[in-house]
């Protein structure tokens, strides 16, 4: 999927993960082999994110400089294990379906480095539709309409105030009661409403 103005990114994230399930599948005598393919592979992605985190905090434009000069070299050695052991695993392995994905994701994979505002995964989306997920089943029991509504607007105020590192409890006790005074209160004021602000 891409167009003019839409480009899709992998998540390198997913990848990892696939060589991590490769290491649980083997046996546990197995798993203690440092030059194992999956503890290889793992180490590779292991430098990959260190580097991400070193560059944390930086501009946009310098993060961007920096995994030219130290990620992409990684990336690269990434995509070369992987070419290279393709052929040595077995299709339906857990370890051939891991290098696999990551040969058939390489390109939305690594666009990450072309662009310093991208993030190596999408693990901070996927941590914010969670308790979407989660309360997905719990809203099944909500048995009218109007009581869809009221769970809405609670799940909203909750997630606002964890948003902004509030205590959702103190968040919804000092929340106005009266939804028309929203809009009315200076924000000095209404910071004012909130401990820990």
């Amino acid at each position: 999927m891409a167009s003019d103005d839409c480009i899709l990114v992998g998540c390198m994230a997913h990848a990892r993960r696939k060589f991590d399930e490769a290491l649980k599948a083997l046996p546990k005598e197995s798993r203690k082999n440092k030059m194992g393919m999956a503890q290889t592979a793992l180490r590779k992605f292991a430098r990959l994110y260190a580097l991400e985190k070193q560059f944390k905090g930086l501009t946009i434009e310098q993060r961007y400089l920096l995994r030219l000069e130290k990620s992409k070299p990684l990336l690269e050695d990434l995509k070369q294990w992987c070419d290279n052991n393709l052929t040595k695993t077995a299709k339906d392995s857990a370890i051939g379906k891991a290098i696999r994905y990551t040969i058939n994701q390489w390109d939305s994979l690594t666009r990450y480095i072309d662009d310093g505002n991208i993030q190596i995964d999408n693990n901070a989306a996927e941590r914010h539709i969670k308790p979407f997920v989660i309360g997905r089943k719990n809203w099944l029991f909500n048995q009218t309409p109007r009581g869809a509504n009221a769970s809405a607007l609670l799940y909203s105020l909750v997630q606002t105030a964890v948003a902004n590192n509030l205590e959702p409890f103190d968040y919804l006790k000092y929340s106005p009661h009266d939804p028309s005074l929203v809009g009315t209160i200076s924000q000095r004021h209404w910071i004012s409403f909130y401990p820990g602000t």
